[in-house]
């Protein structure tokens, strides 16, 4: 499988022959461009119009973020599998109220099934969270009566809210406490971990969207507009759980990620340059973590997951198959 590549230090890429040169003042790193399929900036980084022409050509997507972390756009390469029929198929399901609102309910339960067996997990570890089970079931019973996708967000940002409530339990850890949800800046240790994961995540489902016929600009439950990709936004919600939060509660866990890993900017929390490498590397076997797949009987990692739950979509939306959310089985 190819590689997601992850540069934190400042220099400059360009092309070399067949491949990529990533130069530093130390001394230059060579890129093997058939085995990338994504490339992370995080440090301040040169690259010109023939560079961005060679990954176009391999299919490679650049994500940047800037200095304090924060994601600032994707170089989405020209789409090699692109199909007219399926952008189309999209649009009409799209412009389809009631479709629309189905496919965005079903990526709610998605999300809430595996927030529900996060929690059960822990809970069947000796953790004290039944109180907040239950408030959360009373929640997801409040969704079906839902008239439209306005309603539905509510309930499920409220939803999230409780969940998060059990975050403080899972952790017990005084250095990182929840004290609610901060975005831009987050305004703590626990808010900069779940802000930067999440981050990442809709930059690594929109590479794997870009692998198939859907179209990112696309989404159902995030409103379709121009300022951003919202199809990523809206599979990046189901995996959310199982990824971003358990490698949160790993990483604090075995305390491979202290206060330390932090620094003060812009009036809120982010994470330092180590705290973010050794995110990214607990992500990143995160992501090679094979589970056995019910209906292939074979193991599968969860970066091969999100690219079937878009290929899942994709019949749905076509009609050839209609669309379970991924829900994990411990």
């Amino acid at each position: 499988m190819k590689k997601s590549i992850y540069i934190f230090t400042a220099g400059s890429i360009s092309r070399k022959d067949n491949t990529l040169c990533f130069e530093t003042e130390q001394g230059k790193k060579y890129i093997p461009v058939e085995d990338t399929k994504e490339i992370f900036l995080f440090g301040e980084v040169d690259f010109n119009k023939r560079m961005l022409e060679f990954i176009s050509q391999k299919e490679i997507l650049l994500h940047m973020f800037n200095h304090h972390g924060y994601y600032m756009g994707t170089f989405y390469p020209r789409e090699h599998l692109n199909s007219g029929y399926m952008i189309l198929q999209q649009a009409q399901a799209y412009l389809d109220e009631n479709r629309r609102r189905d496919i965005a309910m079903r990526f709610i339960y998605g999300a809430m099934d595996n927030m529900q067996q996060v929690l059960r997990y822990y809970k069947n570890r000796g953790i004290n969270i039944e109180d907040i089970m239950g408030s959360l079931s009373n929640l997801a019973d409040r969704l079906p009566a839902c008239e439209t996708i306005e309603q539905m967000m509510a309930i499920e940002g409220n939803y999230r809210e409780q969940y998060y409530q059990a975050f403080d339990k899972i952790i017990d850890e005084k250095n990182f406490v929840f004290e609610g949800r901060s975005r831009r800046p987050p305004l703590n240790r626990l808010n900069a971990l779940i802000s930067f994961g999440n981050s990442v995540l809709y930059t690594i489902v929109l590479s794997e969207i870009y692998k198939t016929h859907l179209d990112p600009r696309i989404g159902y439950l995030h409103t379709t507009n121009f300022r951003r990709f919202s199809l990523n936004l809206d599979i990046a919600e189901i995996f959310k759980p199982l990824l971003i939060d358990r490698v949160i509660f790993t990483l604090l866990g075995k305390k491979m990620i202290t206060a330390k890993d932090f620094e003060k900017k812009l009036d809120g929390i982010i994470l330092n340059e180590k705290g973010r490498r050794t995110f990214l590397e607990e992500l990143e076997r995160r992501m090679a973590t094979t589970v056995k797949h019910r209906e292939l009987g074979r193991e599968v990692s969860y970066r091969r997951l999100i690219r079937m739950e878009v290929y899942k979509l994709q019949k749905h939306i076509i009609g050839e198959k209609e669309y379970q959310p991924y829900v994990s089985r411990w």
